[in-house]
C-alpha cells in the first residue's frame, strides 16, 4: 500500500433569498452548526439553570440574574443591527475568475491531467461555467462522497433512521437483524459523540427486559445480515485494501464500522458475526443465558422484541462529509440501492446513486461509478458533475439536501480541511467549504467559495496524474486555487458612460 493511500485512510477517519441564504450558509453556518451541536450535546448548558431549576421565579436569561453584592455592572443594552439584508453583489467577470485560477492550475506539481470547472452559484443550471479547464473526467477519490450523500438524502429523506431489531422466531430463539446502520456501536457512546449512536448494549437491555417479562432467561441467538447482498468487499478496490485494514467488509450488521474494537484501525474478519457476539455478551451481562454460538440466517416472520435506531440521515451525512468516512459512505450507497431497486449491493448502489442524481438534473456524461466512497480508482467523475451535485444541494427548492452544504469542511477550521489552507491566500480560511479527495497520485477539491465582494462560486478542481514526489505540493496548489477564488474581487465592473462634454 502506498504512503498516500495510507494517508487517505487516516484522513477518512479523522478527515435559501438565493444569494443571501447560500452566503449565510458559507460564512456563518460553521459557527452556527457548532453552536447547535454544542447545545444538543449539553456542552454549553446554561449555568443558571442549575441554580434556579426549582424556582418559580427563575430568570429567563443570564441578563436577569442579579450581580453579587458590591459589583456594579453597566445596564444591558440591545446591540445594534449587525448588517442589512444581503443583496446580490452583481455579476461575476469570467475573465477575472480565469485570471485568478489559471496560474495556479498550471502548477507543474499537478501533473499532466488537470480538469476544473467554476460556476456562478446564482446562475441557471444550464449556464456556461465561468471557467472550464481540461477535458473529460478524472479519478475523483473522496469527492465521490458528494454524489453518494446527495443521492441518499434525495432517495431516503433527511429524517430517515436505520433500525436494528431483535425478533423472537420461535421457542427459545431470537435473531439480531441488521438494518444497515452505519454507526451502530458496541457500547453506549459518550455524551460528546456526534451524531448519536445506537448501540447493542442498550438493545440487549431492552431484549432482556422483554424476555424476562415472558419468563425467559435462556435463548439461542441468530443474526441476519441479509439486507445487503454479496460481495462484502468491492471487486473494484485494490485487493490489498482488505488485509491491510484500509476498509471494512460492508455489511448490514456491524458494530463500530466493522472494527475489532472502538477506535481501532484493525477490521473484523466477519463484522456481522462480531456484532452478534458483542450483542450476546451484552445479553449475558443482563442475566440472559445464550446457548451456543450465534448462527447466521434469515429471520422470517417472528415477533419484535426490541429495537434501536440511528441518528437521522442528515446528521450521518454531515459527519460522513466532514471526516470523509469511507465505510459509512459505502453503507449509504447500499441504502440508496435498496431504496431505489430493492437490492443493496455495490453495483446496485452505484446505479441507484446515478439514477437519483439524474433525476435531480445533474449532468452525468462521462461519469462512471463503482463505489460510494471514492476508494475505487475505476471511478470517473467530471468537474461538471461535481458542480452539478453542489448546485442541486444548495437549491432552495430542495431543503432535503441541506445537510450536504452543512457537512462540507470549512477551510482552515473543520474536518478534513482543518490543517489546510495554511499557506497561500490565508484570507480564504472560512470563505471556502469543500470536500477533499486524496489517493496516491490523485487530489481533488470540490465545494463553494465566496469572493471578497460576496460572489458565490461552485468549483471542482481535479488532478489524477500527480507524481509521487509532488503529492503534497499538488494539494497545496489546489488549496491555493480554491483560495484564489475567495481572495478574488471577481465582479464585473459596470461600464461608465462616455462624457459628451
Amino acid at each position: 500500500m502506498t504512503q498516500s493511500d495510507r494517508r487517505h485512510s487516516r484522513r477518512s477517519r479523522d478527515e435559501r433569498g438565493w444569494v443571501g441564504r447560500a452566503l449565510a450558509s458559507l460564512l456563518v453556518l460553521a459557527l452556527v452548526s457548532a453552536g447547535v451541536a454544542a447545545w444538543r450535546l449539553d456542552l454549553v448548558e446554561p449555568w443558571y439553570d442549575h441554580f434556579f431549576a426549582d424556582s418559580p421565579t427563575a430568570p429567563t436569561s443570564p441578563a436577569d440574574v442579579a450581580p453579587p453584592p458590591g459589583l456594579e455592572l453597566a445596564p444591558v443594552a440591545a446591540p445594534p443591527a449587525v448588517d442589512t439584508a444581503v443583496t446580490p453583489p452583481g455579476a461575476l467577470d469570467p475573465a477575472l475568475v480565469q485570471q485568478a485560477l489559471a496560474p495556479l492550475l498550471a502548477d507543474e506539481s499537478l501533473g499532466r491531467h488537470v480538469v476544473a470547472a467554476v460556476s456562478d452559484l446564482t446562475a441557471a443550471a444550464d449556464a456556461r461555467p465561468l471557467v472550464s479547464v481540461g477535458d473529460g473526467a478524472a479519478v475523483p477519490a473522496s469527492t465521490t462522497k458528494l454524489l453518494t450523500t446527495t443521492a441518499a438524502l434525495a432517495a431516503l429523506g433527511p429524517e430517515t433512521r436505520f433500525t436494528t431489531r431483535v425478533v423472537s422466531t420461535g421457542p427459545g430463539r431470537i435473531v439480531l437483524v441488521g438494518g444497515g446502520d452505519p454507526y451502530l456501536a458496541s457500547a453506549p457512546a459518550s455524551r460528546s459523540t456526534y451524531p448519536e449512536r445506537a448501540d447493542v448494549v442498550t438493545l440487549a437491555e431492552q431484549t432482556a427486559a422483554a424476555l424476562q417479562q415472558q419468563g425467559r432467561t435462556k435463548v439461542r441467538l441468530g443474526y441476519d445480515d441479509s439486507m445487503f447482498s454479496e460481495p462484502a468487499f468491492n471487486p473494484a478496490w485494490p485487493a490489498h485494501y482488505l488485509p491491510e485494514d484500509v476498509v471494512s467488509s460492508i455489511t448490514a450488521l456491524w458494530v463500530d464500522e466493522g472494527r475489532a474494537e472502538q477506535g481501532s484501525p484493525v477490521r473484523s474478519e466477519d463484522p456481522a458475526l462480531a456484532a452478534a457476539q458483542t450483542y450476546a455478551d451484552a445479553l449475558v451481562a443482563q442475566g440472559i443465558r445464550v446457548v451456543g454460538t450465534p448462527t447466521r440466517g434469515v429471520a422470517s416472520g417472528g415477533t419484535d422484541l426490541a429495537s434501536v435506531q440511528s441518528a437521522p440521515l442528515r446528521e450521518i451525512v454531515q459527519h460522513v462529509l466532514e471526516v470523509s468516512d469511507n465505510e459509512a459512505a459505502e453503507v449509504l450507497s447500499h441504502q440508496v440501492g435498496f431504496a431505489v431497486s430493492g437490492t443493496a449491493s455495490f453495483e446496485a448502489g452505484a446505479a441507484a446513486v446515478l439514477s437519483t442524481l439524474q433525476g435531480l438534473g445533474v449532468p452525468l456524461e462521462g461519469v462512471q461509478l463503482f463505489d460510494g466512497s471514492g476508494l475505487s480508482r475505476q471511478n470517473r467523475i467530471t468537474p461538471a458533475a461535481l458542480v452539478g451535485v453542489l448546485r442541486a444541494a444548495v437549491d432552495p427548492s430542495r431543503p432535503q439536501l441541506d445537510a450536504v452544504a452543512q457537512g462540507l469542511p470549512v477551510a482552515g477550521w473543520s474536518g478534513s480541511l482543518t490543517n489546510r489552507f495554511d499557506l497561500a491566500y490565508p484570507q480564504a480560511r472560512g470563505l471556502v467549504r469543500a470536500k477533499t479527495g486524496t489517493l496516491s497520485n490523485v487530489s481533488s477539491l470540490a465545494g463553494i467559495a465566496v469572493d471578497q465582494q460576496g460572489h458565490l462560486m461552485l468549483f471542482a478542481l481535479m488532478a489524477d496524474r500527480i507524481a509521487d514526489i509532488d503529492e503534497t505540493k499538488a494539494q497545496h496548489a489546489l488549496d491555493a486555487a480554491a483560495g484564489a477564488l475567495a481572495a478574488c474581487s471577481c465582479g464585473a465592473v459596470a461600464a461608465t458612460p462616455n462624457s459628451t462634454g
